[in-house]
């Protein structure tokens, strides 16, 4: 199933935004990793959330809140390399990861609008 995969995907990826807090805190940074820290762990939650929803709306209000996450966590991931907390490698990685996730999010949006006739 699709959203076992996307939720699967989620979790590997935020328990790699946790390592990456983890170094941060190291390095003394703290304003930076306690946001992306909780944007990048939200993403997986909503995902998880969506599968128990109560209803179809609430589904997908829960999808496009991951995705909304998603979109914030690209944010601090691109600020991050651009203060050179993170190096061009560790970004394009994690980067690249975020941005599948947006895609499958975008693609389980539609895709719920589309068969709960939510679509506008």
């Amino acid at each position: 199933m699709k959203e076992n995969k996307l939720a699967d995907i989620s979790m590997d990826f935020s328990v790699q935004i946790i390592n990456l807090v983890k170094d941060l805190k190291a390095k003394h940074e703290s304003v930076i990793s306690n946001q992306i820290g909780r944007s990048g762990t939200s993403i997986g939650a909503n995902i998880y959330e969506a599968n128990y929803a109560q209803g179809k709306k609430d589904f997908i209000s829960k999808l496009e809140i991951a995705l909304k996450e998603a979109s914030e966590t690209g944010y601090w991931l691109e600020l991050l390399n651009r203060t050179n907390y993170i190096d061009e490698s560790t970004y394009k990685i994690l980067n690249d990861q975020c941005a599948s996730i947006r895609v499958m999010l975008i693609a389980s949006c539609r895709t719920a609008k589309e068969r709960y006739g939510t679509n506008p």
